[in-house]
C-alpha cells in the first residue's frame, strides 16, 4: 500500500502537469515547470510533491505569489486514492482498472477547474485503456459495457437539452467513456450522483458568493465525486435503494 502511496503523489505531480498543459496543446516534457507569474524555471526542491507547497508556505520562492491549492490537493488525492483503491479492490486486474480511472478523474478535474474544458486527446487516450481491460478483466457481461457508454452517452445530452446547454460537450464525452468501465447499471448511478454533487457544490459556491446565477461552473470535481461513489460503493448503494423501494 505505501507503495501505491509514493506511486499516487509521483502521478499526482504529473496529473497536474497533464490537466493544464494538454489544454494548451503543449509538450508534456519541456519546457521545464515554472511559476505561472513570474516564469522562473523551478528547481527539483520545488517539485516535491506536497511537501514543497508546505516548506514553500504555499507561495513561490522568486515571486511570492500564491501557489494554487489546485497543486498539492491533486497530488494527495492521487495517493490516498491510489492507496484507498489498494485495500478496497482485492483483484489485481480491477486494481489495475481502478488506477487508471482514478488517473482518467483526476487529470480532467485540473483541466476543468483551470480552463473549463475537458480535452478529447485525454479522453481519446483513456478510451482504448478501458475498452481492453474491460475485455481482458470484464465485471459484467460484455454488452454491459457497450450499454453504459450509450447510456453515458445519452443520459447528459437529455440533461443537456433539458436545461439549455447546462452540461457541456465534453461533460458528455467523459460519460461515454466511463459507461465503459461501469456498465449500464452504475453508469445510471453515478449520474445521479454526480448530478446531486454538482448542485449541492453550485449550491455552496453560491452561497459563499463564488458563483452568480446561470455562471458556469466546472462539473467534473462533481463527476470525480459521484463516479468515485458509485465505483467503490455502487452495489451497497443499488442494494439499499431496491430495499428502501
Amino acid at each position: 500500500m505505501m507503495y501505491l502511496f509514493i506511486f499516487g503523489l509521483v502521478l499526482g505531480s504529473f496529473f497536474n502537469v497533464a490537466g493544464r498543459r494538454i489544454p494548451e496543446n503543449t509538450s508534456l516534457i519541456a519546457p521545464r515547470s515554472a511559476c505561472p507569474d513570474c516564469c522562473r524555471p523551478l528547481t527539483f526542491l520545488e517539485l516535491i510533491p506536497v511537501l514543497s507547497y508546505i516548506l514553500q508556505r504555499g507561495k513561490c520562492r522568486g515571486c511570492k505569489r500564491p501557489v494554487s491549492i489546485v497543486y498539492p490537493a491533486v497530488e494527495l488525492a492521487a495517493a490516498l486514492l491510489f492507496a484507498f483503491a489498494y485495500l478496497r479492490i482485492g483483484d489485481p486486474g480491477e486494481l489495475v482498472i481502478a488506477l487508471f480511472l482514478i488517473s482518467l478523474l483526476l487529470i480532467v478535474f485540473v483541466s476543468d477547474v483551470m480552463y473549463m474544458v475537458i480535452p478529447d486527446a485525454v479522453l481519446c487516450f483513456f478510451l482504448p485503456v478501458f475498452a481492453a481491460g474491460r475485455i481482458l478483466f470484464p465485471l459484467e457481461p460484455w454488452h454491459s459495457s457497450l450499454t453504459g457508454a450509450i447510456a453515458g452517452c445519452l443520459l447528459p445530452l437529455v440533461a443537456a437539452v433539458m436545461t439549455k446547454g447546462g452540461i457541456g460537450g465534453g461533460d458528455v464525452k467523459l460519460f461515454a467513456v466511463l459507461g465503459i468501465v461501469l456498465g449500464v447499471r452504475q453508469i445510471l448511478l453515478v449520474f445521479v450522483l454526480s448530478a446531486a454533487a454538482g448542485m449541492v457544490m453550485g449550491f455552496a459556491a453560491m452561497l459563499a458568493g463564488k458563483l452568480k446565477r446561470r455562471e458556469p461552473l466546472p462539473f467534473a470535481p462533481a463527476i470525480l465525486i459521484g463516479t468515485l461513489t458509485g465505483y467503490f460503493y455502487g452495489d451497497p448503494l443499488i442494494g439499499l435503494y431496491i430495499q428502501m423501494i
